[in-house]
């Protein structure tokens, strides 16, 4: 299997090269299960967002990385949106998305309660494993600015193709769409 190298500031990871239906192939990247590399990138990740009141996500390759960034910010909380709506959020917010590079379809984004008002009037940090058409990224700005709270950083382990030469967002690795 042809794999593709990247750093991620001082491990190197080797990620499987994987076809998507689409045709285009994609450096595989799974934080799922890899404890040392979680713990590496949230711990670098942390001195980007340092400034966040409080952190989200998008289930589920985040959110264990969110995990790790709020564990080292002192956040007692941080907020999760769910491919899927779930009993205890029959009162919070929810967006649709175009697809993401790996769905390749239209999804839905939800948010409880709770989490929308963790939010509301605070700096929030987006988060994720990896940025590519920034279509989940834009359901996740869309769920702060509904719940009230201000988008103050969007960092992710890796930036893949275009998203790289976006200058809003921090990553700790580039990998190119093949």
């Amino acid at each position: 299997m042809k794999t593709y190298k990247v750093d991620l500031g001082g491990i190197v990871a080797e990620l499987p090269i994987i076809p998507l239906p689409s045709g285009v192939n994609i450096a595989f990247f799974n934080l799922h299960g890899n404890v040392e590399l979680t713990e590496h990138c949230g711990k670098l990740l942390s001195k980007s967002v340092a400034d966040c009141d409080v952190l989200l996500t998008a289930e589920s390759k985040g959110l264990q990385l969110t995990h790790v960034i709020a564990r080292e910010l002192g956040h007692a909380y941080y907020a999760v949106a769910r491919k899927s709506k779930k009993l205890y959020m029959q009162d919070g917010l929810e967006v649709t998305i175009n697809s993401s590079i790996t769905t390749g379809r239209e999804q839905k984004l939800y948010i409880s309660r709770h989490d929308a008002e963790l939010m509301r009037g605070k700096k929030v940090g987006i988060i994720d494993d990896v940025v590519s058409t920034g279509n989940s990224l834009v359901g996740l700005e869309k769920l702060v600015e509904m719940s009230g709270g201000t988008i103050c950083k969007k960092a992710f382990v890796l930036a893949e193709g275009k998203a790289a030469e976006r200058d809003d967002i921090c990553y700790l690795g580039v990998i190119p769409l093949l």
